[in-house]
């Protein structure tokens, strides 16, 4: 028989069992806030994890200064880089178990997948101490390391872009259905209270069926991006444009530039290929040759062989250039400077070089990378004759230069963009943020600007949208 206290301990804990549920279906239980918690996280998920991203991408406007559109345009790259990866691996490794068979077999493959993203990304990010091996010839090692991760990168992102238009388009549709329905069952209701309302409904299969054709179709810059590699980035373009010069004198009527610029020996764009480039050159049978700088990438040793490649250029008034950033970047200005003048290929570096017919004569002048100060070379600008700028980075120093008494200005530096997609929609290029002139012919205030695409590539040894170009400068009188 049980004990008055067992009988009251009993009761007491019967008594809690009951209270429990009435508890948790309380208004006010901290189950049911717990419980609603977890559903606005689960229903809000998107809207919450996009005010994130809206806020890593935004806080550069905290601290508004120099360069901020390109400051908050690498936050957005970086986040569009990285949800683009999230998305397109696990529908990777989906396709992949649809031909596997067996829970091991499957989780196999999400391993195998795993491992050899991690090694691609270690490799392309520096994060494991490879050697490179040879940067001036196409092998295996930068084939498989080099252009596949970078068709992957270039297809994953411009597909992801596409994916998430359709998800935007989708979500605007969805919502504008909901409204209709919503806006005429209400109207409905005094009418008719009794008559039933149709509401637009999405059926799971066609929902999934626009989901799987937008997949299919983010699957194009895949093909855009295998295009770029193999064949874009080595479609040379000669560009031929005529300059009217006021200044300029009877002798140089007719007088023709041919232009090389961005050179960037590398394994995608070797000595035998930059060769080729200086036979089409050459074909031009121009006056005078002009190098606009960037002839290495990265690796100062491939200096002595990018300039024996570009010792075969020939023009009855010479071979001029000016150094890149990529020769900053290499600590290969004085070095490479040598190189070219023991191939007769005058660098020009804060100075100029007469260029003379029938006793007449132009004024072409060199800098180094960028117009940094103007000031210490208004000595070498001359008001007698044409004055033409090379120089490999105008950014936004065009209107300035053209105050200083520059005629002509001749530049490259933007590839063009390199991955550009201005056929679509003008302003679709990344080099826009860092500078207007992005490529062809400016005037302004008497001034005249060419910028050069180049033919090598940096980065990524892919072109879209950007040919890589020779150009041809027809210098004729007139305004």
């Amino acid at each position: 028989m049980e004990s008055v206290p067992d009988i009251l301990d009993t009761l007491a804990i019967r008594e809690i069992e009951m209270e429990i549920p009435a508890m948790i279906a309380s208004p006010n239980s901290l189950g049911t806030k717990i419980e609603r918690t977890i559903s606005f996280l689960r229903d809000y998920k998107r809207v919450i994890a996009s005010l994130l991203i809206f806020a890593f991408c935004a806080y550069p406007l905290t601290d508004p200064g120099r360069f901020l559109a390109m400051r908050v345009a690498y936050r957005v790259i970086l986040v569009t880089i990285t949800a683009s990866q999230f998305f397109w691996i696990p529908r990777v490794v989906g396709l992949g178990e649809q031909f596997i068979r067996g829970k091991s077999s499957r989780t196999c493959l999400r391993i195998i997948v795993g491992l050899v993203y991690l090694f691609f990304f270690a490799c392309n990010f520096g994060l494991w101490n490879i050697p490179k091996g040879d940067s001036t010839h196409l092998t295996l090692r930068s084939a498989v390391l080099d252009g596949a991760w970078s068709w992957w990168l270039v297809g994953s992102v411009l597909g992801f872009g596409l994916v998430w238009v359709f998800w935007v388009m989708d979500g605007v549709v969805r919502a504008s259905a909901r409204i209709y329905s919503r806006a005429r069952g209400a109207a409905a209701a005094h009418i008719a209270a009794s008559t039933p309302v149709p509401i637009v409904v999405f059926s799971p299969a066609r929902r999934r069926f626009l989901e799987q054709t937008a997949i299919a179709l983010s699957a194009t810059p895949f093909v855009l991006s295998a295009y770029g590699l193999l064949y874009g980035r080595l479609d040379v373009e000669v560009t031929r444009r005529r300059i009217r010069l006021a200044r300029l004198p009877k002798a140089f009527e007719g007088f023709r530039i041919a232009q090389l610029s961005d050179i960037h020996i590398s394994p995608f764009m070797p000595a035998d290929e930059i060769r080729r480039c200086v036979t089409i050159t050459n074909q031009l049978e121009a006056d005078l040759v002009v190098l606009t700088g960037d002839y290495v990438s990265w690796d100062p040793a491939a200096q002595e062989e990018v300039v024996q490649a570009l010792a075969g250029l020939r023009a009855p008034y010479g071979v001029f250039g000016c150094l890149g950033n990529h020769e900053v970047i290499t600590e290969t200005e004085d070095s490479i400077t040598r190189l070219f003048a023991a191939q007769g290929i005058r660098i020009l570096r804060q100075e100029r070089a007469p260029i003379r017919r029938r006793e007449e004569a132009l004024n072409l002048i060199g800098v180094d990378d960028s117009l940094v100060d103007l000031q210490a070379i208004q000595s070498l600008v001359t008001s007698k004759t044409v004055n033409i700028l090379l120089v490999h980075n105008i950014s936004y120093g065009f209107e300035a230069a053209v105050q200083f008494g520059f005629d002509l200005i001749l530049t490259g530096h933007t590839h063009g963009g390199q991955l550009s997609l201005e056929f679509l929609r003008r302003g679709l290029a990344l080099i826009r943020l860092e500078t207007p002139y992005v490529s062809g012919w400016f005037e302004k205030a008497g001034g005249q600007l060419y910028v050069n695409r180049g033919i090598g590539t940096t980065i990524l040894p892919i072109r879209l949208g950007a040919r890589p170009e020779i150009t041809e400068l027809e210098l004729v009188r007139g305004v």
